[in-house]
């Protein structure tokens, strides 16, 4: 039977059916709850019950520790609710945040193509509207090569919105996990004309507009900074700016390890030379001497410092990519003089990431 939750100190009330966490229901009627893992580990989504009961589900005993749960605490992604209830959530007010339910959406795929020996761009026309910002994320199932229910993959949006509304096609940049049964399935199995199921959007990674007040420049810089799969948010969010004839001055740092590792890059060369505002930096890791790369080598974050000669104040960073990467690009950020309400991230946490402890400098990343 569905429960009545009641969120403060938002003052709204919701029916939670009996099969899904706090967490899902919030944010499928559009009420956003500050979450990371999804997997009970990282305790991002942590809020205290102040009336009724909640089953604990499989939240981690150290993300969620007894004394804890004694005290009325539990993690919204983890815990469902026993009675009608009330939590207390730290909710920061977001202007540029669009209030999206999430929705269930059927789709059958219409191209998978490798564009890197181990990314596949893969589209996926819907067969319902889909709602979202540039930068957010969608779950997909993807059968279970065992015989078990679906997995769920978290994948971003690689095309923008405005795309979206036009074509009703997403695309997605699925890159494989040595051993990963869903995404060796998505690449070994998905063939156009099958059909697939998703959820979304998910995120709060998007372009907040409203911070982007007028200066000298004609905005407010704009900094993304992406590495492997990760660009794809990134390149829906700088499609979708360049579309609105945004003005600010947009940087986007790519980093890969290899050139047959860089795949989008004659669409960025041609925006970059389209829009001058738009300023694209490829840098390869481990390029090898002699082949004939003349462009930036090292490392993403390295490549931005030298780019603004550590001097980073003044401007908006977007970072997304894997974990090492982001908090790299944290780290030289930080001593270029950009602090955290100027760095938004997006990083996909695995349950052996969402173990790691995380930087107490930052609460959102």
């Amino acid at each position: 039977m569905a429960h009545t939750l009641r969120i403060e100190p938002l003052g709204q009330s919701l029916e939670v059916p009996e099969d899904q966490t706090v967490l899902e229901a919030c944010l499928r009627a559009g009420l956003w709850l500050p979450h990371a893992c999804c997997h009970g580990l990282c305790a991002t989504c942590k809020v205290r019950v102040s009336d009724g009961e909640v089953d604990h589900g499989e939240a981690s005993p150290f993300a969620l520790m007894d004394f804890e749960r004694e005290e009325g605490l539990t993690l919204a992604c983890c815990a469902r609710l026993q009675s009608d209830a009330t939590i207390e959530a730290e909710i920061e007010d977001d202007p540029d945040a669009e209030s999206i339910p999430v929705r269930d959406v059927d789709a059958v795929c219409s191209l998978s193509e490798a564009v890197t020996p181990t990314i596949r761009r893969i589209r996926l026309q819907l067969e319902q509207p889909l709602p979202f910002q540039a930068g957010q994320y969608v779950n997909l199932e993807v059968p279970d090569p065992a015989g078990g229910p679906p997995l769920r993959r978290a994948f971003s949006i690689a095309n923008p919105p405005h795309e979206v509304t036009a074509t009703r096609e997403i695309e997605l940049h699925v890159r494989r996990v040595p051993g990963g049964a869903a995404t060796g399935w998505l690449h070994g199995q998905l063939r156009p004309g099958m059909g697939l199921r998703l959820a979304g959007p998910y995120g709060r990674f998007f372009v907040r507009g409203s911070a982007h007040g007028p200066a000298a420049s004609g905005g407010v810089p704009l900094l993304f900074i992406a590495g492997g799969s990760g660009l794809a948010s990134p390149r829906a969010m700088v499609l979708e700016l360049l579309q609105r004839g945004c003005p600010q001055p947009i940087t986007l740092v790519v980093g890969q390890r290899t050139r047959e590792e860089l795949y989008d890059d004659d669409l960025l060369r041609d925006l970059a030379t389209r829009h001058p505002h738009f300023r694209y930096l490829p840098v390869l890791s481990h390029e090898p001497e002699g082949s004939g790369w003349d462009g930036a080598r090292g490392w993403a974050h390295e490549a931005a410092v030298a780019l603004h000669d550590g001097d980073f104040r003044g401007r908006k960073a977007y970072l997304c990519g894997p974990p090492a990467m982001v908090e790299a690009a944290i780290g030289a950020l930080m001593q270029g003089r950009l602090f955290e309400r100027d760095i938004h991230t997006e990083q996909f946490l695995s349950a052996a990431d969402a173990q790691r402890v995380r930087s107490p400098v930052f609460r959102r990343v």
